[in-house]
């Protein structure tokens, strides 16, 4: 047992490590289409659609950034699904403020979709008046020029979709900065490396950049809304049009609105579940990119063997690998400073992804926007009626309380 244990530490160290030279490589890759990214020509008008959905860290901030963009034509959408949404209510103000910049707040009532937010973009979608749409969702912060970089890869009439890469951004405590670092890390070296491999396949929704032509393509926001994962869906289906997803070389700003404990729990985990259920056969795969599950697990059985030493080396070795993949990635691709800082911090966001992805195996059920939803094959999402829920919790309390006979 003790060899075998050696085995798999050993094994997973090689795997992680060979991850790493990958997610390199990625880098080098990306940062020489930024060096030749040519200076920005095309400045079609476009419509920003934000879906809301009450008031969040630095709402205020994020949304001010799009009214300040240094852009000749746009206009902005919002949407929520009541008038008194507190997220409205900071829109409202901010637009206020810049009555020069054409704004507009939609309604969507109750969605009519599982998936709340492709209902509000398809709300949105309707009231737009220009063809190229830009959702970004409302924990984005925009340096001015986002606009302007992010519409440039639109001049191809063959590229059907935009996205980007985001660094984590968070002004809260341990388990905020933890889902930081992993936004700006771990979800970044997947990308690239996937973007190396395969060529951009899905898209990340912080920010998507689409043709109305494209979205009617499809099938439109409808048959998305039924999946957790929209974002990875329009993506794969753009894909799968025969039109091109590209990556944006302009990294943006993803501000973590989780602060507590058990909320960023409940949202990683949800996101692993549905990555589970979304791509079944990547997930299962991520566990080779993991270090120091594997390093922990060297140390150990090398530790039984009597070699602490060489135990020590091991668990050095994946400790290092995910620093210097936090500088690397996070400082180099996203441009986190945060990232170099806390890159000893690093390794323990890896340590934490690591059981996040093994949890997601035991579990089908999410809370999304405050309703309970189960996870079917592929990703869909099906509301879990709360009658139901709760009569079943019911005949469980009664077999349970039942006394033998």
């Amino acid at each position: 047992m003790l060899h075998l244990l050696l085995a798999l530490g050993i094994f997973g160290l090689i795997t992680s490590t060979i991850y790493s030279v990958m997610v390199m490589a990625g880098v080098i890759r990306y940062r020489a289409r930024c060096r030749q990214a040519a200076p920005a020509t095309f400045f079609p008008p476009v419509s920003v659609l934000k879906a809301l959905h009450g008031d969040e860290p630095d709402l205020e901030r994020n949304l001010t950034s799009f009214f300040e963009q240094e852009y000749p034509s746009f206009e902005i959408l919002f949407c929520a699904r009541r008038a008194d949404d507190a997220g409205l209510a900071i829109a409202r103000q901010v637009a206020a403020r810049y009555p020069h910049i054409e704004s507009s707040i939609h309604l969507s009532g109750e969605p009519e979709w599982p998936n709340a937010r492709t209902y509000s973009l398809e709300i949105m979608r309707r009231a737009a008046r220009h063809d190229i749409l830009v959702m970004a969702d409302s924990d984005v912060y925009a340096e001015r020029d986002y606009l302007a970089k992010v519409v440039q890869p639109l001049q191809d009439e063959n590229v059907g979709m935009v996205t980007c890469v985001y660094r984590g951004v968070t002004k809260h405590g341990l388990w905020a900065r933890l889902e930081a670092l992993g936004m700006s890390v771990e979800m970044t070296s997947g990308v690239l490396v996937a973007e190396m491999l395969e060529g951009m396949q899905f898209a990340l929704g912080p920010t998507m950049v689409m043709r109305t032509s494209t979205i009617q393509k499809i099938g439109g926001f409808a048959p998305v809304g039924q999946y957790h994962a929209d974002d990875f869906i329009l993506g794969n289906w753009v894909h799968r049009s025969g039109e091109t997803v590209v990556l944006s070389t302009h990294p943006i700003e993803h501000h973590v609105v989780n602060t507590s404990f058990a909320s960023t729990f409940a949202h990683q985990l949800g996101w692993a579940t549905s990555t589970r259920f979304s791509r079944p056969k990547g997930h299962a795969g991520t566990i080779f990119t993991f270090a120091m599950p594997f390093g922990l697990v060297a140390f150990a059985s090398l530790s039984a063997a009597h070699y602490p030493y060489l135990g020590l080396a091991a668990l050095a070795w994946a400790y290092l690998d995910r620093v210097l993949l936090s500088v690397l990635v996070g400082g180099v691709v996203v441009r986190d400073r945060k990232a170099i800082t806390y890159a000893w911090l690093y390794p323990f966001r890896d340590l934490t992804g690591f059981f996040f992805w093994a949890a997601s195996y035991l579990r089908r059920r999410l809370r999304y926007r405050g309703e309970l939803y189960e996870l079917r094959f592929g990703g869909t999402l099906h509301r879990v009626d709360p009658k139901s829920q709760h009569a079943a919790a019911e005949q469980t309390s009664l077999l349970t309380s039942k006394p033998k006979s």
